[in-house]
């Protein structure tokens, strides 16, 4: 949906304008790619439509860029009650232009709660290190913190004061 400045200069790429969650057989999933994590309500229109677990894709080539991944992916967690699960690229490709240097580290982040771990990581790989990141997931946990959470974002959201809304995509 979102694409950075540099993105938009060096490769001439532009916006999608398609929000959507997927049916699976483990459940519903939302998909957002790399820079559109940092954009809190694509997570929340997913969450709302029942997505589970949200995939973050990304490519970053400095550590400040992927702390930003990172640290949105943990909020969207949090906020949305859902797994979250960032795959990044590591190494380099000195050929390719804008490509040359990449930074990344795998995780699996779930919400902070009792059900939990207390600091919502669930798994991490190997700071920029080539390797494939498996974590099992409980989707049950989700809808106990649904109901009975500490604190509950989806539920407790102040409807009466602000909304969220989805356009209709332009045609």
């Amino acid at each position: 949906i979102h694409v950075t400045p540099d993105e938009q200069k060096c490769w001439g790429l532009s916006g999608g304008s398609r929000i959507q969650t997927f049916d699976t057989d483990c459940g519903k999933i939302g998909i957002v790619i790399c820079y559109d994590v940092e954009f809190p309500e694509l997570s929340r229109l997913m969450a709302e439509d029942g997505m589970k677990i949200l995939f973050v894709p990304f490519m970053t080539d400095t550590q400040n860029a992927y702390s930003r991944v990172r640290v949105c992916a943990q909020a969207r967690a949090i906020e949305n009650e859902c797994y979250v699960a960032i795959a990044g690229s590591v190494g380099n490709l000195p050929r390719v232009h804008n490509m040359d240097i990449q930074y990344a580290q795998s995780a699996v982040f779930t919400p902070c709660d009792f059900a939990f771990p207390n600091d919502g990581k669930r798994a991490e790989a190997t700071p920029n290190t080539e390797m494939i990141l498996v974590s099992d997931v409980d989707l049950s946990l989700l809808d106990e913190l649904h109901t009975y959470g500490a604190v509950r974002n989806l539920r407790d959201r102040r409807g009466d004061l602000y909304k969220l809304e989805m356009k209709k995509a332009a045609k």
